[in-house]
């Protein structure tokens, strides 16, 4: 007897704050379930046989609304309810991602004397992402976890309160080429011994379409710290063949390196510079969930 139901996101996660109402044909509410920590909806109350109008809702996705038949037994199944983000933008569960850098790359395209480009990538690096929950509303209010933040009232959701950390080693630059890459290094271009380190930390989150957002964060780089947006794409979830779950993510920024006070710039013929001011970065990012890295 009762009501029988799961709700589910995209890529299969719970929506562990959904609501689920039940009206019958003329518009009446008989029932209103929140889905469990699975995602499951279950109510044991016998219900009149007939057709109802089922509208499940949940802070930060689209409601969908169907038609549920109660059978002579006196129950509904409404089967596996697909929630989609508002804007149709996916994001990975809340709580911690750590970084993979042996399934992940950053990388970093300069132009090369005006006719070519040269792409360097640094091997050494790690972080952590933390998706917050959603939020506020009468759906009740989730906890940005260690971002330490939620989402406002009034039916926002709080995956804007989610944040990323991310360190770089500056000395772990590869373009290829040895030579180039010990120029690099030097107080030309990174210097390497005063700063070694290259940290991103975000201040904020906020979609820029259907399925892209923008973070926003400071970089430091080269001792300076800047306000830099990435442009940031969820790829998808899914299980890893460890025993984990994984998110991947894309993102890219432009860099000035004048903005962060590498100047060098040797000048060849006709005024061409021998490698640009511009810097392309581009981020290919595996997540594990959870805290620490399975043992691959």
């Amino acid at each position: 007897m009762g009501l029988r139901g799961q709700v589910r996101t995209r890529d299969g996660w719970a929506v562990q704050h959904a609501v689920v109402t039940m009206t019958d044909m003329s518009g009446t509410q008989v029932l209103r379930q929140d889905a469990d920590e699975n995602g499951s909806v279950r109510t044991d109350a016998a219900l009149a046989p007939g057709p109802y109008t089922v509208v499940v809702t949940a802070v930060g996705y689209a409601p969908v609304a169907s038609t549920a038949l109660v059978t002579v037994s006196g129950r509904a199944e409404l089967g596996t309810v697909i929630l989609a983000r508002q804007g149709g933008v996916e994001l990975p569960p809340p709580g911690a991602w750590s970084l993979d850098p042996a399934h992940s790359a950053v990388s970093a395209v300069a132009q090369h004397l005006g006719i070519s480009s040269v792409r360097g990538r640094f091997t050494e690096f790690g972080g952590r992402i933390e998706i917050a929950e959603g939020t506020a509303g009468a759906a009740g209010t989730g906890s940005a976890g260690s971002a330490g933040a939620s989402g406002g009232a009034g039916g926002a959701f709080g995956v804007e309160a989610s944040r990323v950390d991310a360190v770089i080693s500056a000395a772990s630059i590869d373009t290829g080429n040895a030579l180039r890459d010990k120029h690099l290094k030097s107080p030309d271009f990174l210097d390497v011994e005063r700063f070694p380190e290259i940290t991103y930390s975000s201040t904020g989150l906020t979609p820029a379409g259907p399925d892209r957002w923008t973070v926003h964060g400071q970089l430091s780089l080269h001792g300076v710290v800047r306000e830099v947006d990435l442009d940031l794409s969820y790829l998808g979830t899914g299980p890893d063949p460890w025993g984990g779950v994984r998110a991947a993510f894309r993102a890219t920024t432009e860099l000035h390196r004048e903005d962060f006070a590498m100047n060098y710039n040797q000048v060849v013929q006709a005024g061409i510079s021998a490698i640009g001011t511009t810097l392309r970065v581009e981020l290919d990012i595996q997540a594990v969930q959870g805290e620490s890295l399975p043992g691959v």
